[in-house]
């Protein structure tokens, strides 16, 4: 992937994130994580990853994203109203993000193989669809089973909690 391009996505992405926290609407807010993922998905395109993209694409961008949008609109929520900062907790917020960015870059600079490239995987192409369909269907299917399950009794609920009384 060209540098320029993988900066490009990057940053989409971290903008789409940024506007996900900042969005008072919740519809909007759902739409930028939509972005979020779509960009998400064109950085593991251009690693050669196309399975895990498509699929980041299909089912977040795709299904989740339904379901999320399904639950917004059923609960009828609206934008929230702006509330006054408080100015010691935004000095403590941007001391520990400092804090951590400081601590991020010393760790970076520290680990002398990250400025290295990666080496080759080899030249043998594995079929990505039939070894995860394999080792889904075989070692963890009573955990993809139970996050169905889990996923079905949350829509459940939502739809009981949102219902409204008939008077």
């Amino acid at each position: 992937m060209s540098p320029v391009l993988f900066w490009a996505f990057t940053l989409l992405m971290l903008a789409f994130g940024v506007s996900v926290i900042l969005n008072r609407n919740p519809v909007a807010s759902a739409l930028s994580l939509v972005g979020s993922f779509l960009c998400l998905a064109s950085l593991f395109v251009g690693l050669d990853a196309f399975f895990i993209g498509v699929i980041q694409v299909l089912v977040y961008a795709g299904a989740v994203m339904v379901l999320f949008l399904f639950i917004i609109m059923l609960l009828d929520l609206k934008a929230e109203q702006r509330r006054r900062f408080n100015p010691i907790a935004l000095v403590g917020g941007a001391a520990v993000s400092g804090a951590f960015v400081a601590f991020l870059l010393h760790v970076l600079k520290s680990f002398p193989a990250g400025s290295r490239a990666f080496p080759n995987l080899g030249v043998e192409r594995l079929d990505d669809v039939r070894l995860v369909g394999f080792a889904l269907f075989n070692h963890f299917n009573l955990p993809f089973q139970t996050v169905g399950v889990l996923v079905l009794v949350a829509s459940i609920g939502v739809v009981v909690l949102s219902r409204r009384e008939l008077k």
